[in-house]
């Protein structure tokens, strides 16, 4: 606890070498050149102690995947909360990628790296591999870094990491939302202990209810998950090239949103709830005005925060899993 009352999280080593103490350099770089309500702040650190010691504000709900795997009986995770969630996990990776003072790639997106507040809102975690890069590189060559299960396969065979492999590990961790499945399972069957090949299997054999979590199959609408579910599938390709930018993943899931609060509210009719159509209509306008004006570089506080917090319009590795058609549930 500091002076003033506050509590904290102080992170410590338990290994001592010069490659953890080069990692907790590197996260006191990243961290002190970033701002985001849906990003873990650093408070301060000692790096000339024996040990070194990293301060960060306290998070009192620790990682997703232990509250997905706990089944909190107080405050079970709703489809609501597990779409919001996902909605700010993407709307983070999309400021580090793109808002920030200089792109960052996060590489170790996973759900133990996401923790929750008081609230129960997303914090990205743990930046000790993070890497800043030049605003015209597209990719970082280096060894292979991350957690099996979450890793991009084209990153692994080619040691080129860009901001694709993150998006590829979002997606793990957004599959775990929707199907509260572990990344990598041994209970499963082979072909199925990872989850990113379990989910692109159960898509194209249209048996995705099989595997959906109880609680989200029961409140969730079934267009929602059809949409959400197909951003997944496309987040999972294998090749890098096709998948959608974190900007593409977070204004869609924002599209399913909005969606929701029409629904929820019931906009006085039926008649009155905008259609997915329509709401994709919405956002390709959207679009269409980004290319216009160009992209920013650097965005102020303001802006960010409309971009990427409270865009309200009016309204295991398995490489050799691919994707295909478009995949719904049909089958519910």
């Amino acid at each position: 606890m500091l002076e003033d009352g506050r509590i904290v999280a102080v992170k410590k080593s338990k290994i001592i070498n010069e490659g953890k103490l080069q990692e907790f350099i590197n996260e006191v770089v990243v961290l002190s050149r970033i701002n985001h309500r849906n990003i873990v702040k650093l408070l301060g650190c000692c790096l000339e102690t024996e040990v070194p010691l990293l301060v960060y504000e306290f998070v009192p709900n620790g990682t997703l995947s232990r509250y997905l795997s706990d089944q909190n009986e107080e405050f079970p995770p709703t489809w609501d909360m597990r779409l919001r969630i996902a909605i700010e996990i993407a709307g983070a990776l999309y400021y580090l990628h793109s808002a920030a003072s200089l792109p960052i790639y996060h590489r170790d997106i996973k759900s133990t790296n996401i923790l929750l507040d008081d609230k129960y809102r997303a914090k990205v975690a743990d930046f000790g591999t993070s890497r800043s890069i030049a605003i015209d590189q597209t990719h970082l060559t280096t060894r292979v870094h991350g957690t099996f299960g979450y890793l991009d396969p084209e990153y692994f065979q080619s040691s080129q990491f860009t901001e694709k492999s993150d998006v590829y590990s979002f997606d793990v961790v957004l599959v775990e939302l929707l199907t509260g499945e572990k990344a990598i399972s041994l209970t499963r069957t082979p072909e199925a202990k990872s989850l990113a090949t379990y989910f692109i299997c159960s898509m194209e054999e249209n048996n995705l209810s099989d595997i959906l979590d109880r609680r989200v199959l029961k409140e969730a609408i079934k267009e929602e998950l059809n949409m959400v579910a197909n951003i997944a599938k496309r987040c999972l390709n294998l090749d890098g090239k096709k998948r959608p930018t974190m900007k593409e993943v977070s204004m869609e899931l924002e599209a399913v949103k909005i969606s929701q609060k029409a629904s929820s509210l019931e906009m006085c009719k039926r008649d009155d709830r905008p259609t997915m159509t329509e709401v994709a209509v919405m956002l390709d306008g959207l679009r269409g005005k980004e290319k216009q004006t160009g992209k920013e570089a650097d965005l102020n506080t303001e802006e960010s925060e409309y971009l990427l917090s409270t865009y309200t319009p009016s309204l295991s590795i398995d490489v050799g899993v691919g994707c295909s058609s478009t995949s719904t549930l049909d089958s519910l």
